[in-house]
Parts: structure tokens; C-alpha cells; sequence
């Protein structure tokens, strides 16, 4: 297959992914770099370096669409909500528009997750599909017959700054948020939060992946940690669904490779769901770690161009 390309990039908090995508959906050139952290001049540059490492492989102009690790503010044109949050306040779209002299366009990270996953991953065909990130941070992004629902405000699917459903008493007020609140659901449910409840309890400094890695061996501390997690992720999801009923939800991020949550989450959400039964689906992403750059070449439709 040949062009027209899109080039999408996904902006994370330790990486930025750029690849280009085909008329098929296929990934032709995908590149990665280190995020430059609390250095926003920085972030932008290495933005730049990858569409143009970029296009100077695939030999043409490209579109260029990013996913972002918050929202651009319909009122202001500034970035809000971000956890990397030396994006916060910053005019992030137009000061790359400026460096590349074109148009871009941005989505919420999340938002690229479910519109790549709800087009043609785990959720197609579903008329509403929940995609989530389970990663440095918590984020959630809605996808109705195939179109990304940014909402009103620019925070439709943002149900990691909601509180913890049905919290026990010790998860009362929970840890800080970077947004200012305790007890979020991205303060229990992200990488660091996995991490941070671990050595609460057992004053053991593991990282998300050994805790799911040492749980899967036996170890009965980090077992103990991952019952808690997915627990407080069935929660979570719960409400969700009694929120809006998606008939599927994709999980993405580095935590989504814990197989054990496909299988777990779904017997313990239940209970809190107002539904005599629940076909929701709870599924692993189709095009893995792909999917956040796949869904931000797509924010341009394949006819229109750079």
C-alpha cells in the first residue's frame, strides 16, 4: 500500500511515539524518544524532530495529528488536565503549528486510544466503546459509532479525576492527586499509584511491572497488592458502565499487559452494576501499544490533506 500518509504522534509522560500511517491503517515508520520531563521548549523540539526523522523517511509531507496527555481548552486554546503537567497553561497546538508551518490537530490521548481501538481493535463494530489508559496517569476517552465524544468542556471520559466508588474506609480521602484533590481513581489505579499502595503496606519499593510480575510467581504481598488493584479497577469500571454502558471496554497503558485483569475485573464488577446482567466486555487492545499513535494519524481523515 501507498500514501496518502498520516503521521500520528503520541505524546506520554516518559515517551513520545511518532509513526506514519498508510490508507490501510498500516504502520510504515514508527520512532520513539524519551520525553523530555518538565521541559516544555524541549517537548516541542523533540516533537519536530520526530514528524521530520519522520517524513524525510517516507518521502512526503505528512498530516499530522497528537495525542496529548490532557485537553486544549475550548475557552482558552491552552492545555488543562495534563499530568505532565509543564504542559499546563501552555499554547501547545499553536507553538507547533508554528514550528512546522502547517496545521495540526490534537486529542486527548485517551480519545486516540478508543477512536483507533473503536475503528478497527477490540471495539469494532460496537456502537460505544470505553477506552482506558492504564499508565503514568489514568485516562479515559469515549467513542460513539466510530467518533470520539469530546464533550462540552473537553472532558468526556475523564473518570480518573472522579473519586474512588464505594471506597472502605482506609482508602479514606486517599492519596494527593496532582490536580489538587485526594483520592482520585488515578491516584490508586495509574503505574505510581499501583506502586505507592504497595509500599504502604509493606514498605516494599517495586515498580507496577515487578508487583504484577512477583504477584504472578506467588508472592503473597504483591498478590495482595493486585487483588487490591483490581478490586479498586472493577469499581471504577463499574461506574463507568452504569454511566454510560459501553459494550465494550479496551485497556491500554503499560498496566493493560496484566493478563489477569481480563479475566478477574469482569467477576468483580458485577456486584456494583445496575443491570440483572452485564455483557460488557472487557478486552485487551487489538493493536497493542500502537494504538495511541494510530488513533492520533486519524484524527485526519486519509482524503484530507496535511
Amino acid at each position: 500500500m501507498s500514501g496518502p500518509f498520516r503521521i500520528g504522534i503520541d505524546l506520554g509522560g516518559t515517551k513520545i511515539e511518532g509513526a506514519a500511517v498508510d490508507v490501510s491503517g498500516s504502520m510504515r515508520v514508527r520512532r520513539r524518544v524519551a520525553t523530555p520531563v518538565q521541559n516544555y521548549r524541549a517537548t516541542i523540539d523533540a516533537i519536530i524532530a520526530l514528524v521530520g526523522g519522520i517524513e524525510q523517511e517516507i518521502g512526503v509531507t505528512a498530516s499530522v495529528g497528537i495525542g496529548i496527555p490532557g485537553a486544549v481548552s475550548p475557552k482558552t486554546g491552552l492545555i488543562k488536565n495534563a499530568n505532565s503537567t509543564w504542559l499546563i497553561g501552555r499554547p501547545l497546538q499553536r507553538d507547533i503549528e508554528t514550528a512546522l508551518g502547517r496545521p495540526t490537530r490534537l486529542a486527548n490521548d485517551a480519545n486516540c486510544f478508543a477512536l483507533s481501538e473503536a475503528t478497527d481493535g477490540a471495539g469494532a463494530g460496537i456502537d460505544a466503546v470505553f477506552g482506558v489508559i492504564l499508565g503514568t496517569g489514568v485516562g479515559g476517552g469515549i467513542a460513539i459509532k466510530g467518533q470520539i465524544l469530546v464533550g462540552a468542556n473537553a472532558i468526556a471520559g475523564e473518570w480518573g479525576h472522579n473519586p474512588l466508588p464505594w471506597p472502605t474506609p482506609d482508602e479514606i480521602p486517599g492519596p494527593p492527586c496532582y490536580c489538587g484533590r485526594l483520592g482520585c481513581i488515578e491516584s490508586f489505579l495509574s503505574g505510581p499509584g499501583l506502586a505507592a499502595d504497595h509500599f504502604r503496606h509493606f514498605r516494599e519499593s517495586l515498580s507496577a511491572p515487578q508487583i504484577a510480575l512477583t504477584a504472578e510467581s506467588g508472592d503473597p504481598h504483591c498478590r495482595a497488592t493486585l487483588a487490591r488493584y483490581m478490586d479498586r479497577l472493577a469499581r471504577g469500571l463499574a461506574s463507568v458502565i452504569n454511566l454510560i454502558d459501553p459494550g465494550v471496554i479496551v485497556l491500554g497503558g503499560g498496566l493493560s499487559a496484566i493478563s489477569t485483569l481480563y479475566e478477574q475485573v469482569p467477576r468483580l464488577w458485577t456486584r456494583h452494576i445496575f443491570s440483572d446482567r452485564v455483557v460488557t466486555r472487557l478486552l485487551p487492545p487489538i493493536h497493542g501499544d500502537s494504538s495511541g499513535v494510530r488513533g492520533a494519524a486519524w484524527l485526519w481523515r486519509p482524503e484530507e490533506g496535511p
